[in-house]
């Protein structure tokens, strides 16, 4: 732990979400000299359209901290405000690609946290597609950036074992935890000069084929019930909490309802329904037929209702 400020190195933090104001937030608390802030700009949100600062930036003014909203990374006057910041390091958590002429302005490095053990899940989702494809371990990933996405020299990964039905959100909590603590090793080792970086070239070659993470789009998220079991609620719970696995359920005659799943179990059953029905005794239990078994529902969401386990909502509403 650094506890005195003189020796810290001087760092600039830049990122959006809550998961990075955690790993900033960890930074001040062991005494790190954070000089400057970059975030996202100010944009409306929700239903009023309220301006609305990003996590990191609430964070950054709660701490005092300079904070700079560029809207273009390459603009001569966002450069010349990061130079007279003079960093010696620059930590990248969730944040959106850097020119060359920003990471490479500190003379220790520009550094990235990434929520996967790269080389596998390079991409914007690494938590979510961790989940969906049933993985038993996943981790976090510092490496120093250059001209591609998530290609850069590996300095750090720390494991992070895998529980039987972990769902994005828990895995999200861990990955905050374990992330922060990487960090500030990774700050730690090279203002030391302690680091010697890995080109994940040289763990490519003992990868039969590389795990991507792209993007999560809204058809992603639709469930396919003829998958087997097991795969349907990874898939479930690897979209939970956010963006959320949904799927189209009748709820009366005629009349449907788009259904979002959060906690699933998979079912061993033989059966001779078609895939996809939606099987229910109206009291305590709501499942879908798949084409190995079924998949039990245990938390829920119809539109218009709120998240809620099986059997509460079935005291308030019943299928037909």
């Amino acid at each position: 732990m650094y506890t005195s400020p003189e020796k810290s190195p001087r760092i600039v933090f830049m990122g959006t979400p809550e998961l990075a104001s955690h790993v900033l937030q960890e930074l001040v608390s062991n005494g790190f000299r954070v000089v400057a802030v970059v975030t996202a700009p100010d944009r409306p949100a929700g239903r009023g359209r309220k301006i609305k600062q990003s996590p990191v930036k609430e964070l950054a003014v709660a701490l005092n901290i300079p904070v700079l909203q560029p809207e273009n990374l390459k603009s001569p006057e966002f450069i010349s405000e990061l130079k007279s910041c003079k960093p010696d390091i620059q930590v990248v958590v969730a944040f959106r690609m850097l020119p060359e002429s920003v990471w490479s302005i500190p003379p220790k490095g520009t550094f990235n946290l990434h929520a996967s053990l790269l080389p596998d899940y390079r991409g914007a989702a690494p938590i979510n597609w961790t989940i969906i494809n049933g993985e038993k371990e996943s981790g976090v990933t510092t490496f120093l950036l250059d001209h591609q996405i998530d290609t850069g020299k590996i300095l750090f990964q720390e494991k992070i074992p895998l529980q039987p039905y972990e769902t994005a959100g828990s895995l999200h909590e861990k990955i905050k935890t374990a992330g922060a603590e990487l960090v500030v090793h990774t700050i730690t080792a090279l203002n030391a000069g302690t680091v010697k970086p890995i080109p994940q070239e040289e763990l490519i070659s003992g990868h039969d084929k590389l795990r991507k993470a792209p993007k999560i789009h809204k058809e992603d998220c639709r469930i396919d019930w003829d998958k087997p079991s097991r795969e349907v609620v990874n898939h479930i719970h690897g979209l939970s909490p956010v963006p959320g696995a949904f799927c189209e359920v009748k709820v009366k005659q005629n009349v449907s309802a788009l259904m979002k799943i959060y906690h699933a179990r998979p079912m061993e059953v033989k059966h001779d329904v078609q895939s996809g029905k939606l099987l229910t005794d109206n009291k305590t239990y709501i499942r879908f037929a798949t084409k190995d078994g079924m998949v039990d529902i245990l938390e829920l969401q119809l539109a218009g209702k709120k998240r809620m386990g099986t059997k509460e909502l079935l005291r308030g509403m019943q299928f037909e």
